[in-house]
């Protein structure tokens, strides 16, 4: 079973598989895996990673993809990776810079993976903004009323239960799939009437991911 999950999520990444949210993701991820090299990379990280933006710009131009009409009096809080502003009374935006990420391809891939596991938070790709010329994705997300504090106890159990190991703190790895997902403090798993909800996730894939 594992190794059918592992194949199911290959090809969720890899835009072979149809799935009911995150078609756009799915569409600009494999727009931007096209053509890629593999091999010895000289350039830097951030040489690549301007490249891909600039790449993903031209794709956000010729389809409509950009966002002017965002109501930024309804902020609401920020990280280090993201601006959260409500939208209405059950859902808020967030622009996310894909700065955890060293290309956009693997934030893209981070979204495809939370949808997966944890649907009931699914991010929807509305489009893109620009703001003091930093490129932003903006996803849309179910508003989650918090009823309680957050056992990080109990994360701990229902991500153990799902094949993920406790490796440091609050981040996780599933060994097998090879999957990280990092960051899983209080305010980013809220509980509601005793139910777990996964609000923001750093999903990363390690070359066993991809291994057959």
């Amino acid at each position: 079973m594992l190794n059918d999950l592992k194949y199911e999520l290959h090809h969720v990444l890899s835009g072979k598989s149809k799935i009911r949210i995150g078609t756009i993701i799915q569409t600009i991820a494999s727009y931007l895996n096209d053509g890629e090299k593999s091999g010895p990379i000289a350039k830097s990280e951030k040489q690549l990673k301007n490249q891909e933006t600039k790449k993903l710009e031209d794709f956000i131009t010729k389809n409509n993809l950009w966002i002017d009409n965002i109501d930024f009096s309804q902020y609401v809080s920020e990280g280090a990776e993201q601006k959260v502003y409500l939208k209405d009374s059950e859902h808020v935006l967030k622009l996310n810079d894909a700065i955890y990420y060293n290309s956009w391809k693997d934030y893209l891939y981070n979204l495809l993976l939370h949808n997966y596991f944890f649907s009931d938070t699914a991010y929807y790709l509305l489009g893109f903004t620009k703001n003091d010329e930093v490129l932003y994705a903006v996803v849309q997300q179910n508003y989650v009323t918090i009823t309680s504090s957050t056992d990080l106890n109990e994360v701990k159990k229902f991500l153990t239960l799902n094949g993920f190991e406790n490796n440091r703190n609050n981040d996780y790895i599933h060994p097998e799939l090879g999957i990280i997902l990092e960051d899983l403090h209080d305010e980013n798993v809220l509980t509601q009437h005793e139910i777990l909800y996964f609000i923001d996730t750093v999903f990363y894939i390690t070359e066993k991911f991809w291994a057959k």
